[in-house]
């Protein structure tokens, strides 16, 4: 499942379980749209991988299975790799 994490380890934007701003790679690193675009364009920084628009949980779920609160935040290392 899925951790929904809470904000972009770019910019520390909040990014709530229902964002449709979101990006996430394989690995499951989030980015907000911005990021993922205009500094990343469209690549993990953590992995390489591609960064695609994070799943949505349907907010019935999330009672049961709650979004993380854990907030990861990397500006250092935010930007594409070489």
């Amino acid at each position: 499942m899925l951790e929904l994490r809470p904000n972009c380890e770019c910019c520390d934007r909040d990014l709530p379980p229902d964002s449709d701003q979101a990006r996430i790679c394989s690995f499951e690193c989030t980015f907000c749209a911005a990021c993922a675009t205009e500094v990343l364009h469209g690549r993990c920084p953590n992995c390489g991988g591609e960064l695609q628009a994070r799943p949505r949980r349907p907010l019935l779920k999330l009672a049961s299975h709650p979004a993380s609160a854990v907030r990861v935040l990397k500006p250092v290392g935010c930007g594409p790799l070489p």
